[in-house]
């Protein structure tokens, strides 16, 4: 037996314990970040997905498309406004956000996924009534006189109700889906939805065993920049009071204590531009990422 063969034998025997762990488990990825325009890493996480799904794993996917519908927007002469990381939508905007997210990127994901060997079906939270939403509401104080006021973020919304029984039906017909973040008010009124947030919904309401945030940085940062392998809720929360866990990685954080609290077992912050995080994540000690547990 060469080198490499044996290296590939030890790295099998080693994740055994991890496949017995999660055979049958639900793990909800959230998917995004500029890693998706690169067409080998998305072919390499289509690769890595139905390879969950081959060994015994139940995996959802939540995925993004902000440099996508960028792109879009830039090509049809629409300039974007952000207000606390979130992108305003009226409706025109609306219109190329919903084309981009439940059209191209949707299907080329499932696509991906289905040509490396398992079968992905792209839907929206649209679909089955699976997301319900509603307008999403955020303050801002005034510099001035400290007063809060109202942000209209126009067609921004976040989930209300998550009906998971089209995810159930899926699942359960060993077939992976993807989900695109858009949800529909009671009034039929569509809405763009942040991924992050419709990921930890979908994870809190199918119970996950895991749900895996995949980003654009290692996960967490401590005061050193070191990178923090493991925090529980608490100490989460601690860290956001403090001020170390700062800026666009406290909706993130919040995003899986929100999970967590409704019964998703651990919550991971993870670089997705990684080679194969999912599977380091999942099936080995070290990890790859911050893991946020109760």
């Amino acid at each position: 037996m060469n080198d490499t063969a044996r290296d590939q034998m030890a790295m099998l025997v080693g994740a055994l314990p991890f496949l017995k762990r999660y055979d049958e488990q639900i793990v909800v990825v959230k998917y995004g970040g500029h890693a998706m325009g690169e067409e080998e890493t998305a072919l390499r996480f289509g690769r890595d997905i139905a390879l969950l799904e081959q060994v015994g794993v139940k995996p959802v996917v939540v995925h993004g498309g902000g440099p996508q519908i960028n792109a879009m927007l830039k090509r049809l002469g629409v300039k974007s406004t952000f207000v606390q990381g979130l992108r305003v939508t009226d409706a025109e905007m609306l219109d190329v956000v919903e084309m981009v997210l439940a059209g191209p990127v949707n299907k080329q994901i499932a696509e991906a996924i289905t040509r490396a060997g398992a079968i992905a079906v792209g839907i929206s939270g649209k679909d089955g009534g699976l997301i319900r939403a509603r307008k999403l509401t955020r303050t801002v104080r005034d510099p001035d006189n400290g007063a809060e006021q109202a942000l209209d973020l126009g067609f921004v919304g976040e989930p209300e109700r998550v009906d998971t029984r089209v995810l159930e039906l899926m699942i359960g017909a060993d077939i992976v889906p993807v989900v695109a973040p858009v949800g529909v008010g009671e009034d039929g009124q569509t809405y763009n939805i942040n991924a992050d947030t419709a990921a930890g919904a979908i994870a809190g309401a199918l119970k996950a065993e895991r749900l895996l945030l995949l980003t654009d940085v290692p996960g967490v940062l401590g005061r050193d920049g070191a990178l923090v392998p493991e925090m529980t809720v608490a100490e989460a929360r601690a860290g956001i009071a403090a001020g170390w866990i700062s800026g666009g990685m406290i909706p993130k954080v919040e995003t899986c204590i929100y999970a967590i609290e409704r019964g998703v077992k651990g919550a991971v912050i993870l670089d997705g531009r990684v080679p194969h995080a999912v599977l380091v994540e999942l099936f080995t000690d070290s990890g790859a990422g911050t893991l946020i547990r109760p």
